[in-house]
């Protein structure tokens, strides 16, 4: 197992920010689930999810992301990726989630379109 991380941020009234490091899978994808969720508890609608420094991500990963955008939908929240990475980008393709979610190379771009 790589060095994963999980960190969310509160950035302002309902903006959230969740930064992953590492492999999300099914083992690391728990932590990012309960972050995900904590952020829409205290507050967040609009939740950018940074995965420019994920080596990796598989189906239970890419479930938390899909998880997150139903529990959001109600809100009228919105779930943004940062993706920039080879794998990453290469999974959201194969699966077609590169056209449900909104997709940006950094994550500054990513907070601006919030």
């Amino acid at each position: 197992m790589t060095n994963f991380a999980s960190t969310r941020h509160l950035l302002r009234d309902g903006l959230g920010l969740i930064a992953l490091k590492g492999e999300v899978d099914i083992y690391t994808a728990p932590k990012f689930k309960d972050d995900l969720v904590a952020l829409i508890d205290e507050g967040a609608v609009d939740i950018v999810v940074d995965l420019s420094h994920v080596e990796f991500i598989d189906s239970t990963a890419l479930g938390v992301l899909i998880g997150g955008v139903k529990r959001l939908h109600p809100l009228d929240g919105h779930l943004l990726l940062v993706a920039n990475t080879r794998p990453v980008i290469k999974i959201l393709t194969i699966t077609g989630l590169d056209k449900v979610f909104s997709i940006f190379k950094s994550r500054d771009e990513a907070l601006a379109a919030t």
